[in-house]
């Protein structure tokens, strides 16, 4: 299952969607910032109903 998420670059914060898979689970996984190109690091947790995620910077 996907869901968007509507969020803010840690970087630049600029409005960004993230497109969430919370069919596979826990996840960590870095994305470029469409907006500055800078990398982000999505931290999402589910139990395939519920579901939070984090966004911050590389490195952090």
């Amino acid at each position: 299952m996907l869901e968007v998420e509507s969020c803010r670059c840690p970087w630049c914060a600029e409005p960004i969607e993230a497109v969430l898979d919370l069919s596979a689970g826990d996840q960590c996984y870095v994305e470029d910032c469409p907006v500055c190109c800078r990398p982000i690091v999505f931290d999402l947790r589910t139990d395939g109903v519920d579901w939070t995620v984090e966004l911050q910077r590389e490195g952090e």
